[in-house]
């Protein structure tokens, strides 16, 4: 269940950065319970005063739906607060950032 989580969140992108979410290290946690059918997933944005952030949300949100979930909540924390240690090595390198 988790991985299929992970390809939709592969779908979902930072529209300023044209990245995915997950890829870009906005998603610190994914937590399921199968028995419930609740998923909880704990994101990032890549600022506070991000002018996406609504849409975002959303779409993490959308994207914890999968087979066998019928109920998904998100929270938005900056604590730990984006930074560019969260960004993978492997985008880095995609962005050139390295």
């Amino acid at each position: 269940m988790k991985d299929k989580i992970i390809e939709q969140l592969k779908q979902v992108y930072d529209p300023e950065i044209s990245i995915n979410v997950y890829d870009l290290g906005l998603i610190y946690d994914i937590k399921i319970d199968e028995e419930n059918k609740c998923v909880e997933i704990t994101h990032t944005l890549t600022s506070a005063f991000c002018g996406f952030a609504d849409v975002i949300a959303e779409d993490i949100r959308q994207a914890g739906y999968v087979d066998g979930v019928d109920n998904v909540s998100i929270i938005t924390t900056f604590d730990p607060p984006f930074c560019m240690d969260n960004v993978p090595e492997e985008t880095k390198m995609v962005l050139g950032w390295i």
